[in-house]
């Protein structure tokens, strides 16, 4: 998302965006598969695991419910989902405060869940969570995004403590890094970035945790600010951080321009996307970019570098990688552990992937669903994580954002979806499979081109 000011808006009906195919998604009830693009097998599929019309909230009582409508503390239409993550038999998923009438910010649901468009239950419950008016800010705000280390059983939150974005935004309470202990829903780290670190009108709205060799206590947490172009590092054994900025973190004008749904509007947002691959390299890209770009992660973990004079000159440190080609925006990304980058593609309503063994280029670049296809079952993939489970899935919220925030949202069709795949079986035949050569068999290498450029 992009600060508003910025934003140009045409439409030409009340009700914008494509409608899902109900012919085609039917086919998909709860709990089947919709087939990828190229699968000759039942593996190469995505699953409609949730999907809402609007969201609804798991109140004590019908009567609290009523009441919080009533009073205007929930406003079904105002609610929207934003990120999601998974650990074990559990769901995560985030609801920023955008709009007045958001009870909670951060939700649990069961997987599976007996329901395909189940009601949300605050995590860790409701008492953990502020009204906006008379703000709480021991409490949970607006989480925008959140991160597990599943090795030490931990749940990260980013909670920005802005409400009311789309309209103006209000910083209401400090940022601050949470985490929570899985095993018994409890707040064991609680850290407010520094107002040195914080700048006018920023949004920090993504977060990813390094543990290094399995330590719990030696763990970071890297969080982006997207607005105003840095990177925030948390060090858990130090309980501080340190602010990185780099010009490869700010937006691309020509990137800038997004026309989807018959909208048309402007996001200048910087460095957004962050994935870690085993040989600690932490590929990162800008929403508003087609490009991507690495860093040694060790490297932002080292606060002398960032801090003080160093005599390092750190922008040597940031690498442009290769171009996703003109349409190529992405939001959020992440690697599994067969070294498979999977990503959202915004623009273009898909999934991407990319095999980090192989050359960043457009040859070894492959889209997951088919493109004619690809709007009958996601459109608007805001937030993809890959888990962390003995057989990993990547999920995908589905959430049609820029209706939501520029025209209306349609509430006799499906809005929101959840959607998983199983990482070996939707890559399998694709150039994505680890087990496939890289196109024209070349062998990696960085290359420097132009947003959007061809080669």
């Amino acid at each position: 998302m992009k600060s508003f000011c910025f934003v140009v808006i045409s439409f030409c009906c009340s009700f914008v965006g494509l409608k899902y195919d109900r012919h085609s998604v039917n086919a998909a009830i709860f709990g089947q598969s919709i087939t990828g693009s190229g699968s000759k097998n039942h593996g190469n599929t995505f699953e409609i695991v949730n999907e809402w019309k609007y969201l609804d909230f798991e109140y004590p009582t019908f009567v609290e419910r009523q009441l919080a409508i009533l009073n205007g503390e929930f406003i079904p239409k105002n609610n929207l989902p934003l990120g999601i993550d998974v650990h074990g038999n559990r769901m995560f998923i985030t609801t920023p405060r955008w709009k007045d009438g958001v009870p909670a910010s951060l939700v649990t649901l069961a997987y599976p869940s007996k329901e395909i468009s189940p009601p949300l239950q605050p995590y860790p419950n409701w008492q953990s969570h502020s009204s906006p008016n008379n703000a709480d800010c021991s409490k949970l705000i607006s989480v925008y995004r959140t991160a597990i280390d599943a090795h030490c059983n931990r749940l990260w939150l980013i909670d920005s403590g802005i409400v009311n974005a789309t309209i103006k935004l209000n910083q209401i309470c400090p940022t601050k890094i949470i985490a929570y202990d899985l095993k018994t829903d409890e707040i064991i780290i609680s850290f407010e970035l520094p107002a040195s670190q914080i700048k006018q009108d920023s949004l920090h709205s993504n977060i990813l945790v390094d543990v290094r060799n399995g330590d719990c206590e030696d763990a970071h947490a890297l969080i982006t600010d997207v607005w105003r172009f840095g990177i925030v590092v948390y060090s858990l054994r130090k309980h501080r951080s340190w602010r990185i900025t780099n010009y490869n973190f700010l937006p691309n004008p020509s990137a800038a321009d997004f026309n989807v749904y018959g909208l048309n509007f402007q996001w200048l947002d910087g460095v957004f996307g962050m994935s870690q691959s085993r040989e600690r390299l932490l590929y990162f890209h800008p929403m508003a970019s087609f490009k991507e770009f690495m860093v040694p992660l060790d490297s932002l973990l080292n606060e002398s570098l960032w801090i003080g004079n160093s005599s390092v000159d750190t922008s040597q440190l940031f690498v442009p990688i290769g171009d996703r080609g003109f349409g190529g925006q992405s939001s959020t990304s992440g690697i599994a552990r067969n070294g498979v980058m999977f990503y959202t593609q915004v623009h273009r309503d898909n999934i991407g992937c990319w095999d980090t063994k192989k050359p960043y280029n457009r040859a070894n670049l492959g889209m997951l669903l088919e493109p004619d296809n690809a709007s009958m079952l996601i459109q608007f993939p805001n937030d993809l994580k890959v888990d962390q489970e003995i057989k990993q899935s990547v999920w995908v919220m589905s959430n049609r954002l820029p209706i939501y925030l520029y025209s209306q949202l349609d509430y006799g069709d499906i809005n929101f979806r959840i959607l998983r795949a199983n990482v070996d079986g939707i890559i399998d035949n694709t150039i994505c499979n680890p087990n496939y050569e890289a196109a024209n068999k070349q062998k990696s290498t960085l290359v420097s081109i132009e947003e959007g450029q061809c080669y």
